[in-house]
């Protein structure tokens, strides 16, 4: 069933008015500049931020526009300002977003034989492809269980952290991006994951891993990439992430689609093998939940 994301308890109307001025803070704009952005005085915003005044439901949708605040969190502050909510959310099973499926079902299926997943804003993975879940042989099967999160799989010791070559790099990528999301979303289940994925402990020796030397690395590397053992070589990927424009229910504005391309001729010329192939064939079961349906 669709619905509302609403607020825990009663939000008061005039509560409206500290909730904006919190997020102008988080996005380090003035008064003038926000008011600017979204067309309306600096003295009319700054009566709505004393609570002197209540905006219209326009003019607050536009400073969520341009305080860029996350989908999610947007009813909150529309039923603080005494409106009705704003946005729905949509389980991703229901007919009523098909279309996102057949269209990430077919991304995922037509980047093969390159690896590509997509996952929510806490990372749960809600879809992969075979050449995704054949990087994942090996890792224990507690965090094979739903909800599979993809940033306990790359830093949990027993998930693929023993197979990337280049962990310490890697481990620190991905924490600036978790800190930066959970910043910027200010939202305590990214935050809460941070802390976690931080504190995991690891044999000696795994963090003092560190890229090639400046005299042996690459010096064509244009992002940080992947090194990871799989079928008894390293393979290399950089990645693109993708999210849809303009969406007007939480759950499609919360996916995120990361794609992963050959990061050296190696690595291209390993994943279009016949050998493997024959590695996904016998690494991913037909029977997994988390392949596109239409494979």
């Amino acid at each position: 069933m669709r619905g509302h994301t609403m607020p825990s308890g009663h939000t008061k109307p005039n509560r409206i008015g500290p909730m904006i001025r919190e997020w102008r803070h988080r996005r380090n704009l003035s008064q003038l500049a926000l008011a600017l952005l979204a067309e309306t005085s600096s003295r009319h915003l700054s009566f709505i931020e004393t609570g002197r005044a209540r905006p219209s439901r326009e003019l607050l949708l536009r400073l969520c526009d341009q305080l860029d605040v996350p989908v999610r969190q947007r009813n909150p502050l529309i039923m603080a300002a005494g409106y009705a909510p704003a946005y729905e959310e949509t389980p991703i099973g229901e007919s009523h977003m098909n279309r996102v499926n057949e269209a990430v079902e077919r991304l995922l299926t037509g980047h093969e034989p390159y690896p590509a997943l997509v996952f929510d804003t806490v990372s749960d993975l809600f879809r992969a492809n075979r050449s995704a879940m054949a990087l994942l042989d090996g890792v224990a099967e507690e965090l094979l269980l739903p909800p599979v999160n993809i940033v306990r799989l790359g830093l949990h010791p027993k998930g693929m952290a023993r197979r990337i070559t280049n962990f310490a790099e890697w481990r620190r990528h991905l924490l600036s991006r978790l800190r930066r999301d959970a910043a910027f979303a200010n939202d305590e289940r990214l935050s809460c994951l941070y802390e976690e994925v931080r504190a995991y402990r690891y044999p000696p020796g795994l963090l003092s891993t560190e890229p090639n030397s400046p005299d042996t690395s690459d010096t064509n590397q244009i992002a940080i990439p992947l090194h990871i053992r799989a079928l008894g070589t390293e393979l290399s990927f950089f990645s693109a992430m993708t999210t849809f424009v303009a969406p007007v229910d939480i759950t499609l504005a919360e996916l995120t689609i990361e794609t992963f391309y050959p990061a050296d001729r190696h690595t291209a010329g390993t994943l279009h093998s016949h050998h493997w192939n024959d590695h996904l064939r016998a690494a991913v079961p037909e029977s997994s939940p988390l392949l596109p349906t239409g494979r």
